[in-house]
């Protein structure tokens, strides 16, 4: 008994070293509870949960390595010249889906950490305009379709952090990279091959890519490395910046077609939770226009100094946008993306509202593909149909927390009073 108290003991001196380190928003109710008593309203403690699963997984990195690599990683600190390397996987069965956001919707943080930390990822400083043969196998690693089986030296032993970030998903442990050799042939599409060897400019290859049915994630992988547009402007693009890169491109892509569907002649509304985000999506007789609002709970990681709840606001109208949507940033781009997808998918254009709400159990940041995702699934869901606004409005309102005049008067498109509304 006394041993498993001690061991209990040691772990909850580890959480309170790694929130005191990490220094996160969170950090005086974490402190509190030190993962026993669940303030946060989560099944299970994410710091907890992070140390749980990472101590086994240190016992199998070393300095070398050998097993597959599902993708690159590209950072964004000291622009132009970056960290970049393969991640590799620590479980090579499930390696295929370690890096594939696209194929992890229903799992839950625990289950998003487990994922995270069984991906090491391999850093060395390169310039992004550099041409070394570290970066030419990354690149043939970006652009395969299956993990490809690397030997891996580390210059030391990689290791784990047990920070938390408010910015970026949970990451793995990471290792700076000494050497690294492909161990097979990568399996690269003739289809893709063919596209990133023509003096293509990156959205006219991207949505070439697209149309044979590659998807944003793995899009994202093959901008990141820096393969695509012409040879005197090809370079590494940070992967934070490449996912918001890639449903901008796609994006605009889709909606030059949607512009040119006809017009859905009735409201709908689909609806989706997960992750501890709420999403319902309002589409609206007329011509294309986006609008999306990101409504925090009160004491969330971002808003710990808020009592009530912020609304953040972003949108467009039919020609589309040419600033950054500063307020929600990567996760407006994501949720634009799968709205077009839908609206393409449909053959129809409307106005689009999308309504987010992000509750006060959503404490631990996993990374804008959640919104994409979302968003996505809500338009698989069945809709609900209305023959005017405010029916649909008081319908969403049923669901939501924050009083629909809270988000009518914050918008741009709700507050267009047009003849077809009142029909």
């Amino acid at each position: 008994m006394q041993e498993k108290h001690h061991d209990r003991e040691k772990i909850m001196c580890k959480v309170s070293n790694a929130i005191a380190k990490s220094k996160p928003a969170f950090q005086r109710q974490c402190l509190i509870c030190k993962g026993g008593r669940l303030l946060c309203g989560l099944p299970s403690c994410p710091i907890l949960d992070k140390i749980n699963i990472q101590v086994p997984c240190q016992e199998k990195l070393s300095e070398s390595m050998f097993g597959p690599a599902p993708s690159i990683f590209v950072g964004w600190k000291n622009y132009p010249d970056v960290f970049t390397g393969p991640m590799a996987a620590l479980s090579p069965e499930n390696a295929q889906v370690l890096d594939d956001p696209g194929k992890w919707y229903g799992a839950g943080f625990a289950d998003i950490i487990r994922m995270r930390s069984l991906l090491v990822r391999t850093k060395i400083k390169q310039n992004v305009r550099a041409k070394t043969k570290i970066i030419e196998d990354s690149q043939e690693i970006a652009l395969a379709v299956n993990p490809t089986d690397v030997e891996i030296d580390f210059v030391k032993k990689p290791a784990y952090s047990l920070g938390f970030s408010t910015m970026s998903q949970p990451m793995g442990a990471s290792g700076i990279l000494k050497k690294l050799r492909l161990a097979e042939n990568p399996k690269i599409p003739k289809g893709v091959d063919y596209v990133v060897s023509d003096d293509l400019n990156s959205t006219d290859a991207v949505s070439k890519l697209r149309d044979m049915g590659f998807d944003v994630y793995y899009l994202t992988n093959v901008l990141a490395s820096g393969v695509l547009g012409a040879d005197e402007r090809k370079k590494l693009v940070p992967t934070r910046w490449s996912i918001t890169a890639i449903d901008d491109m796609l994006a605009k892509v889709l909606m030059e077609r949607v512009r040119q569907y006809p017009q859905i002649n009735e409201f709908m509304v689909y609806t989706n939770t997960y992750l501890e985000n709420h999403f319902e999506v309002l589409l609206i007789p007329g011509n294309w226009e986006f609008e999306q609002f990101e409504a925090w709970a009160p004491k969330t990681l971002w808003t710990m100094a808020n009592d009530q709840p912020v609304i953040q606001q972003d949108g467009e109208g039919f020609e589309g946008r040419t600033d950054y949507a500063i307020n929600e940033g990567g996760g407006y781009y994501a949720g634009r993306f799968a709205a077009a997808e839908a609206m393409d998918r449909m053959g129809r254009q409307a106005r689009v509202v999308i309504f987010r709400e992000i509750y006060e159990t959503y404490i631990m940041p996993v990374g804008v593909w959640e919104v994409r995702e979302n968003v996505r699934h809500a338009f698989m869901n069945k809709p609900k149909k209305f023959a005017a606004l405010d029916e649909a409005l008081k319908d969403i309102g049923s669901r939501l927390r924050i009083p629909t005049d809270e988000y009518v008067k914050r918008s741009e498109v709700l507050r267009q009073k047009r003849l077809s509304d009142y029909f």
